[in-house]
């Protein structure tokens, strides 16, 4: 198997961490559509989200709001969209389960498809100012 989320955690590729567990990490996108884009998985590999058990679900759902606040303040968002694809049509690109967090900003509006690529000082410092915001 070939997953590039894998290889993250097995530490094969660099991320940027906001958060971890034993079961679960997230992390910044590399290609967000805004600013504190970031991603919340299971560290075991599941392709979809009907490949897991509910509780599994639940448990990974259920860290969206923490890390969601987090996101909001070090990124002084207005709001944020949620984002969960299964499969190659539904726009999956990465085939390991993965939750989407996008800040919204009252001032740019909301777009799904504008992708943007930040340098790795900027992913740094930002992904520095969300784990400070953890509670």
């Amino acid at each position: 198997m070939n997953c590039l989320f894998c290889d993250i955690l097995d530490g094969k590729r660099d991320a940027h961490f906001l958060y971890e567990d034993d079961s679960h990490v997230a992390f910044l996108d590399k290609y967000p559509i805004d600013v504190g884009h970031s991603l919340v998985l299971p560290r075991k590999h599941h392709e979809k989200i009907t490949d897991m058990a509910p509780e599994d679900v639940g448990t990974v759902f259920a860290l969206v709001p923490k890390i969601a606040k987090a996101i909001l303040e070090a990124t002084n968002a207005d709001a944020f969209s949620i984002g969960q694809n299964n499969g190659i049509a539904a726009k999956q690109i990465i085939p390991h389960v993965h939750i989407h967090i996008i800040p919204r900003y009252n001032s740019k509006g909301t777009v799904w498809t504008k992708r943007q690529i930040s340098n790795d000082d900027e992913l740094s410092e930002l992904a520095k100012k969300i784990r400070s915001s953890l509670t």
